[in-house]
C-alpha cells in the first residue's frame, strides 16, 4: 500500500509538470560519472578496505517547476563487494524564500529508494525522506550554514536487517566559496568549495557498513572537511575534483578516520 500510494504521487506530480511544460521551458539536466579512491557515505566505509567506486548518474530538472529526478548506480572497482551493487533514486523539489532578506532561504525535500539488486530485498533495500535548507545571505563573509534532517526506515515491513537501522540523520553543514585570482595564466579566476559538516546519527544505516548488525549509537558519529573546484572544459563539460577527510567519531559508524578523493565528469544538457 506504501508503495502504490508513493507511485500514484510521483504520477499526479510528473503529469502536472507535463501540463505546464510548454509555457515553462525544456527538459534539462545532467549526466554525471564520479570516480571515489573510497566510497564513504554517511560516515560508513560501505565497501571496506578502502575499495573505490564508480558512480554513473543522471539528474533531471523538469521544465523549470522546481521538481527534479536523480538516479545513480554506485559498484566497487575490485572484487568481493559485487554484491553491494546500489541503485539510488530520488524524487525531489527544489526553491527559495525570502529571497530580498538576509534570511533567505533555499531548501529542497525529497524521496528516495536504495535498492541492492544482488541482495534479497527483505534484508537490505531502505528508503528515506529528507529536508536540506541553507542560508547563502545570513553571512556577510559568505560562510554558507546548512542543515539536513533524514528519516529512513526499511523497504519491506518484515525486513530482518534493515528494520534494526530505521532512524534519524542530522547534518550540520557550512560552506565557503573562496575564489583564487591569476593561479594560471590561462585561468583568470578559480573558484574553490569549501566544506564542513558534523553528523549525528540517531540509530540509522547500520548494515551499511561491512558486518553491520543494526546497532548504531545514538551519538555524533563523524565529521567530514572537503574541498573541491570545477574547471569548465568547454562543449557542456564540467571537470570537477575533490579531496575529503572525515574525522570519525564513533566506532559503531567507522573505527578508522579517512581520507578519499573523487574527481566527476559532467555533462549539462
Amino acid at each position: 500500500m506504501k508503495k502504490k500510494g508513493i507511485l500514484l504521487a510521483a504520477v499526479i506530480l510528473l503529469s502536472t509538470v507535463g501540463l505546464v511544460q510548454a509555457q515553462l521551458g525544456e527538459l534539462s539536466g545532467t549526466i554525471d560519472i564520479t570516480y571515489l579512491s573510497s566510497y564513504i557515505w554517511r560516515g560508513f566505509d560501505m565497501y571496506g578496505e578502502s575499495r573505490s567506486a564508480i558512480q554513473p548518474s543522471i539528474d533531471l530538472d523538469f521544465y523549470g517547476t522546481g521538481l527534479r529526478s536523480n538516479i545513480l548506480m554506485s559498484r566497487a572497482n575490485g572484487s568481493g563487494r559485487e554484491n553491494l551493487e546500489e541503485l539510488r533514486s530520488t524524487l525531489y523539489y527544489q526553491n527559495g524564500i525570502y529571497e530580498a532578506e538576509n534570511y533567505a532561504t533555499d531548501y529542497h525535500i525529497g524521496w528516495t529508494c536504495y535498492n541492492y539488486p544482488d541482495m534479497p530485498q527483505k534484508a537490505y533495500n531502505m528508503q528515506e525522506l529528507f529536508a536540506a535548507l541553507s542560508w547563502p545571505k545570513i553571512c556577510p563573509a559568505g560562510v554558507v550554514p546548512s542543515y539536513t534532517i533524514v528519516c529512513s526506515w526499511p523497504s519491506k515491513q518484515n525486513s530482518t536487517l534493515a528494520r534494526k537501522s530505521a532512524g534519524w540523520l542530522h547534518i550540520f553543514g557550512l560552506g565557503y566559496d573562496l575564489t583564487v585570482t591569476d593561479l594560471m595564466p590561462e585561468m583568470p579566476e578559480q573558484v574553490f568549495h569549501l566544506s564542513a559538516a558534523a553528523v549525528y546519527n540517531d540509530g540509522a544505516w547500520d548494515f551499511a557498513s561491512p558486518g553491520g548488525d543494526g546497532t548504531v549509537d545514538h551519538d555524533w558519529s563523524h565529521a567530514v572537511f572537503g574541498i573541491s573546484t570545477a574547471f569548465e572544459l568547454g562543449n557542456d563539460l564540467t571537470l570537477t575534483p575533490g579531496v575529503y577527510y572525515q574525522a570519525s567519531m564513533d566506532d559503531s559508524v567507522n573505527t578508522e578516520d579517512e581520507t578519499w578523493c573523487s574527481i566527476s565528469m559532467t555533462y549539462k544538457f
